[in-house]
């Protein structure tokens, strides 16, 4: 069995980008519209595609299983997709543990988002001094809504009631 165990975060600062060590480019989309339910997502890296296949188990821990798929599979999939999300994935390693930053363009721009992927839940972070506000099971922020919901269709009051959380 497959669980995915992150918590994520927005970005305070600029100060994560003295931690990066690597960096790709991402374009993913989803193939199922229902959050309740499976979700399959295709992801492409910049060098190969996969299929994933996820589902919302308890707080913030998810089924996840990920597959490769041929590269022409991947494109034609891809291109038949009406709504996809393009970022910039920075990788980075702050005080000996992993952090993915996502830097998103287009109509989610100038969203970032951080997440570490623990082995438990109850896995105790320091949490870096570049982060803010928690969004850990924020669905408004979940890949899956900004593919349906970009930032850039966020009203004013999605803002406010965002920062009274």
């Amino acid at each position: 069995m497959s669980l995915e165990i992150e918590r994520r975060f927005l970005i305070e600062n600029d100060e994560w980008k003295n931690f990066i060590t690597h960096k790709t480019f991402i374009e993913q989309g989803y193939l199922s519209y229902d959050m309740d339910d499976w979700i399959v997502r295709i992801r492409f890296n910049g060098k190969n595609f996969k299929i994933a296949l996820k589902k919302h188990i308890k707080n913030f821990t998810n089924y996840e299983f990920e597959y490769l798929i041929p590269s022409e599979d991947g494109e034609k999939i891809i291109s038949n997709l009406n709504k996809t999300i393009k970022k910039e994935r920075f990788f980075l390693k702050v005080n000996k543990r992993n952090w993915i930053i996502d830097c998103f363009k287009e109509k989610n721009y100038p969203l970032k988002i951080a997440e570490i992927e623990l082995q438990e839940e109850k896995e105790e972070i320091i949490i870096p001094n570049f982060l803010s506000k928690e969004i850990t099971g924020l669905r408004i922020f979940s890949n899956f809504s900004l593919t349906k919901y970009p930032l850039s269709k966020w009203k004013n009051e999605d803002l406010k009631n965002l920062n009274k959380n």
